[in-house]
């Protein structure tokens, strides 16, 4: 089949997809086709990004440390691209989580496709949850050890997998995300402790839409559930609450050691530049104190469970409105847009055949004025 036949099978389905230009602006808004809208598509979940008192605050200081004002970055950062900066930032991922090590990489998807593929081998076992991110999806791929996918967030399923099989490897790595990209859902990681802790396992978590979002520190979900010193690699991206660019994982200092030595998505690439860097660091630093704004999302989430009776389990800033077809969903979400309200949707293969859906996403700065205006818009 060449690609136009493919592109034309794609369009069929109702699932094209495209690139859009769109302009963030404060308050919850966003300018999109040349329209301002409610942005109910975003991942910034405490509103940070378009926070002009923070930017103000992070410019002053670059006045002071034009040294930070570097754009590119020269090598990779085993080569000379690893700066001050870099060592800062780790440091305070570490203190902040009160972890023996951190390690920096440039995206989510870089720590989650490097990570388990440079610490399993032949004879390791990994078992994911059925509803992981493609990321860590594509990391085990790279992987050599064997995979098995387990049932969502089923424990008793994890446990018979191990029962059977645990005596046959090496070692085995148990793969979680701690609030699910695409339903929203959290991970019971209390009982994920407990599995890793019987069967002598690797805890591996995703905290990337976790983090910064909820926890008292803005930890996230390893917060929540009191588990934070019982994980043995925490990933967390500093490109949703927290407003950055990159991810890092908080390990002990060995795996630390193991990473910098044979993750391939960290040795081969470029490093980020000192301006990235120095935000991040700003932001870290201040992530504790961010409590009204986690508070804020905290009561839009719990209005918008109201709205529409979601489960308890869910936190409620990630809402799934499953729909089933895909072309509904695309109707859905282009008449939302018309009544001022930027919802996408989200189809095959992100989430399964038949689960096609919008994705509304709350942040801290949306009014809830709005929100009820949407929510009763999608009723109609």
């Amino acid at each position: 089949m060449n690609y136009s036949e493919q592109l034309n099978k794609i369009s069929s389905h109702g699932l094209r997809r495209e690139l859009r230009a769109i302009q963030p602006l404060p308050n919850g808004y966003c300018i999109y086709k040349g329209q301002k809208m409610v942005n109910l598509s975003s991942n910034d979940y405490l509103g940070l990004a378009t926070d002009e008192n923070l930017k103000k605050e992070f410019n002053e200081l670059l006045m002071q440390n034009t040294d930070w004002m570097q754009f590119g970055s020269s090598s990779s950062r085993l080569l000379t691209g690893n700066t001050g900066l870099y060592d800062k930032t780790e440091a305070l991922i570490k203190n902040w989580y009160g972890a023996e090590s951190a390690l920096f990489f440039n995206s989510g998807y870089h720590a989650n496709t490097g990570i388990l593929a440079a610490l399993s081998d032949k004879g390791d076992l990994i078992l994911s949850d059925k509803l992981c991110h493609a990321s860590i999806i594509d990391g085990i791929r790279l992987s050599n050890a064997d995979h098995i996918r387990y049932k969502h967030s089923d424990v008793n399923h994890i446990e018979s997998i191990l029962e059977k099989k645990r005596t046959n490897y090496n070692r085995v790595f148990i793969v979680s995300e701690s609030i699910f990209s695409m339903d929203g859902d959290e991970a019971d990681l209390r009982k994920l402790v407990e599995l890793k802790q019987k069967y002598d396992a690797i805890l591996y978590v995703d905290e990337a839409h976790a983090v910064g979002a909820v926890g008292n520190n803005g930890l996230g979900l390893c917060e929540v559930q009191n588990v934070v010193h019982d994980i043995d690699i925490l990933v967390g991206t500093m490109g949703k609450a927290m407003a950055s660019v990159g991810a890092y994982a908080v390990f002990g200092e060995q795996l630390r050691q193991m990473l910098i030595n044979k993750a391939r998505t960290l040795i081969f690439t470029t490093a980020l530049p000192n301006i990235n860097m120095a935000w991040t660091a700003f932001v870290i630093e201040k992530m504790p104190y961010f409590v009204e704004q986690r508070q804020k999302l905290a009561q839009l989430s719990k209005s918008a469970k109201q709205n529409i009776n979601i489960e308890n389990s869910f936190q409620g800033f990630i809402i799934p409105h499953i729909v089933g077809e895909n072309e509904v969903a695309v109707k859905l979400s282009e008449h939302l847009q018309k009544q001022g309200f930027l919802v996408f949707p989200i189809r095959p293969p992100t989430v399964p055949q038949g689960t096609a859906r919008l994705r509304i996403s709350l942040t801290a700065n949306i009014k809830k004025s709005s929100l009820n205006d949407f929510f009763k818009i999608l009723k109609q």
